[in-house]
């Protein structure tokens, strides 16, 4: 039986594309009993699909997006982050500060790449957070819950292409072949934070004790931007350093003063807390009835409704053999610093959507199928989804089949055969933090879908 399965699936492409509800050619009835001879149908169905608000996403991360962004179409995006910092247990100071007093503290915001404008003007400011952060990683949080909004512990106007650096220095190559310049926003901070944290270790040595003693002690703080729009960074990290000097003893009598830094950075082990705020996008929320949106971080996404509670009488019986699905999109928009369209949609049950994110799921292609963007066709492939209407079928059959299409980062590896033959796979995929936009087909064409059954009798 598992032979003729095989062979009659080399026949489908064919065979599909043949009417609504069309009894195709039996295949490899010749070697079958009389009994067990498979019938295969092909039926035409459409989903529909809409628009719907993203109230918010799951994102546990130590990367973060910074600034603010607006797009004539996408609406105003606002992204901004709360974070705790790292600190091994019983800390201390390397070395003794000369006089026992701190120089100065810078906050460094660590960014490789970023969207918008390059050149336009933004302040990034810092609060201190006063009330411990909790492991609530949706991206809908109130920073006013956590910080006093109403303390500054410091401030930086700046542009994301720094002009300040020579080109010597940002072209600049190892003997790696690799850059060495990262761009970066540096904060001047407040004196006294440091000095607090060199205080304790003299006077409340306990508060280092171990990352929840330190939390208790410093909660975190929380970096936005309270001035500019056109630019968002991709921040790929946030260290707080810690300048002081100390004393060398040299020879006869010959003392020197040298500076020595410590490093407080927000790592995987702490908590991150991403906020995403989209606005002025109301208007994609319009009822239509031939393109569905996509936006992202946290902002609309597509729903699309298998009529499977139609369906089920129609296949009861028979085994879901294929289902392909295609979704298809229209032309990105061609002004200035328009948002592209996300590398990677998932798709899976909108009821599954909260724990496939929380507990580090990747596509299985039964119940949640990845789609690539290519950008010859503008379309999202996602393969055979017929595990996913049978599963539905064989639970829910009452029930119409409701997807959420979702914008992902997709991580990979790669293994190679025996062969030499290299293969690529998942290692995770979380929420696309990255501002993107697509625009996806739901008319009647776009919607209609090819149903393969196997009936035995």
């Amino acid at each position: 039986m598992k032979i003729n399965l095989y062979i009659l699936s080399l026949g489908l492409a064919a065979s599909v594309l043949f009417g609504c509800s069309d009894e195709l050619t039996q295949v490899g009835s010749g070697i079958q009993p009389d009994d067990d001879v498979p019938s295969v149908y092909a039926d035409t169905f459409y989903m529909t699909g809409k628009t719907l608000l993203m109230d918010s996403v799951y994102a546990k991360t130590a990367y973060g997006t910074l600034g603010e962004i607006y797009d004539p179409l996408y609406g105003n995006l606002k992204s901004d982050f709360l974070c705790q910092f790292y600190c091994p247990d019983n800390f201390r100071f390397r070395y003794t500060p000369a006089d026992g007093k701190i120089d100065s503290v810078e906050f460094k915001i660590m960014y490789t790449s970023w969207i918008g404008d390059s050149l336009t003007p933004m302040r990034a400011q810092i609060y201190e957070v006063t009330s411990p952060l909790t492991k609530d990683f949706y991206t809908n949080i109130n920073p006013g819950d956590y910080c006093n909004l109403q303390k500054t512990l410091g401030m930086k106007t700046y542009t994301s292409h720094d002009m300040n650096v020579p080109d010597s220095v940002r072209y600049y190559k190892n003997s790696y072949d690799e850059y060495t310049f990262q761009p970066n926003v540096t904060i001047r901070m407040s004196d006294e934070i440091g000095q607090r944290f060199y205080n304790a270790t003299q006077n409340t040595p306990e508060v280092y004790t171990n990352q929840n003693t330190f939390n208790d002690f410093f909660p975190g703080v929380y970096i936005t931007n309270t001035f500019g729009t056109g630019n968002i960074l991709n921040v790929d990290a946030s260290s707080m350093y810690i300048y002081y000097k100390y004393i060398v003893k040299g020879s006869q009598d010959q003392d020197s003063l040298v500076q020595a830094a410590e490093v407080f950075s927000a790592t995987t082990e702490v908590i991150q807390l991403n906020r995403f705020k989209n606005t002025d996008m109301s208007h994609l929320l319009n009822p239509s009835d031939s393109i569905a949106y996509l936006k992202s971080p946290a902002g609309v996404y597509t729903q699309l409704v298998i009529p499977a509670a139609q369906l089920e009488p129609l296949v009861r019986g028979r085994i879901v053999s294929n289902l392909a699905l295609t979704l298809r999109a229209l032309p990105q928009e061609d002004w200035r610093f328009a948002f592209e369209a996300p590398a990677n949609l998932l798709i899976l049950p909108t009821d599954s959507v909260n724990s496939f994110f929380v507990n580090n799921n990747v596509e299985n292609n039964k119940t949640s199928f990845l789609g690539s963007y290519a950008t010859s066709t503008r379309n999202y492939s996602f393969g055979n989804i017929a595990p996913l209407l049978q599963a539905h079928l064989d639970s829910n059959p009452e029930q119409d089949l409701v997807i959420s299409v979702i914008p992902v980062e997709r991580k990979t590896g790669s293994t190679t055969n025996y062969w030499g033959t290299p293969t690529t796979y998942t290692v995770s995929i979380s929420n696309y933090l990255k501002p993107s936009g697509v625009k996806l087909r739901i008319d009647q064409d776009a919607m209609q879908m090819r149903l393969v059954t196997i009936e035995y009798k």
